[in-house]
């Protein structure tokens, strides 16, 4: 016996509705008159409104003036096939920030003039392309380090020893000459050391650890020195499960990203204000790279903040090693950041824009002892 001849015509419309809202992707359907007249679940997330509420409205509410979109529709329901278009930005004052999707517009035949659109996002995808990349240029960190720590820090000990020499016999002018030396030496022997840990390969021991006592500790630590000046606001998901992590290593990822979130803000900001969030978010899975084997990546762990944000051109190489905005700064940081996150089988993305900066850090749950880390979830 069929589907057709087991099924009544309403359970059929029913179990279409499900699978329907099953989708991850934004799905549409356009009437005649450009009014919505139907959407899925995920599109309420999208234009975060609800189905009621979009069908209320036109597409051309939801969309930028002049958007690509609404020619596409125009043009499917003209001609009466489907088109597609790529990496289109639909971001408005309803929808803030950069929404750049995929667009897959085709006709409805059973109904004539309505057409289904189905947008997918850019933003996963481009977040597990950009994290390859990063772990791409940590691993030339690993080998870069490894070399500097054999090449630089020997001629360098002979150097300060020399200036040490120096310095016996100097006058008063020179000797300041011979202390530049000395504490010149020193800072490229601390910067060394910091790109050591980078060629550090070895396994970390890992636990099931709670996520919420690592940001309550690094919060504490945050507000005891560098960030008294800044309001803190938690978002926390009571119901997390652990992850299997290092506790140190999520320290010290989450202490750098709270310390460049204050110092993004300044120190003479009356209004300064990071966000700590956590959530669970289904959905999110990363190919591992050289095998067929995909994990699970439901653990969202954000830090927001209200400074100026990221300067457009930075943002592309934000995780890559030497890139900083700080006049002082080595640009080490962030690198380490992205390094520790992958080597724990997570990613980190970065999103700003004035007043709005995210780093959003997507990590597996723990799943037991001699299992894979978010594996088959």
């Amino acid at each position: 016996m069929s589907f057709a001849e087991s099924h009544t015509p309403a359970s059929r419309a029913s179990a279409a509705e499900a699978v329907l809202n099953s989708l991850p992707h934004t799905v549409v359907v356009v009437g005649p008159d450009g009014r919505i007249a139907d959407a899925n679940v995920a599109a309420e997330s999208f234009f975060e409104a609800s189905v009621t509420m979009l069908r209320r409205h036109y597409l051309r509410d939801f969309v930028p003036f002049g958007s690509p979109l609404l020619a596409l529709v125009e043009q499917v329901r003209a001609r009466g096939a489907a088109v597609n278009e790529y990496k289109v930005d639909l971001g408005t004052p309803r929808l803030p920030g950069d929404r750049i999707v995929d667009l897959h517009v085709a006709p409805v035949p059973e109904r004539a003039g309505h057409v289904v659109v189905m947008l997918q996002e850019r933003t996963i995808a481009d977040k597990m392309d950009r994290q390859l990349t990063h772990r791409g240029a940590a691993r030339s960190v690993i080998a870069l380090a490894a070399m500097l720590a054999h090449e630089i820090k020997n001629p360098l000990s002979g150097i300060r020893g020399a200036a040490q020499l120096l310095e016996q016999s100097a006058d008063d002018d020179d000797r300041t000459l011979t202390r530049l030396i000395c504490d010149e030496a020193d800072r490229i022997v601390k910067l060394v050391d910091r790109m050591e840990v980078f060629a550090d390969e070895r396994p970390v021991e890992r636990e099931p650890v709670n996520i919420h006592a690592v940001l309550e500790h690094v919060k504490r630590l945050a507000q005891s020195g560098f960030a008294r000046h800044i309001r803190f606001i938690e978002e926390y998901d009571p119901s997390l499960p652990p992850v299997l992590a290092n506790r140190d290593q999520l320290v010290q990822v989450f202490l750098n990203l709270v310390k460049n979130a204050t110092e993004s803000i300044g120190h003479d900001a009356n209004d300064g204000e990071i966000q700590l969030t956590t959530a669970f978010r289904p959905g999110v899975r990363l190919s591992l790279p050289g095998s067929k084997a995909r994990v699970s990546l439901p653990m969202e762990f954000c830090i927001k903040d209200n400074g100026p944000g990221v300067p457009a051109d930075l943002m592309p190489h934000l995780f890559d090693p030497f890139v900083t905005t700080k006049p002082t700064g080595s640009g080490l940081g962030l690198a380490l950041v992205a390094k520790i996150v992958g080597d724990h089988g997570g990613i980190i993305e970065c999103e700003s824009q004035p007043r709005r900066t995210v780093f959003r850090v997507l990590m597996p749950k723990f799943t037991g002892y001699g299992a894979e880390p978010g594996g088959g979830t």
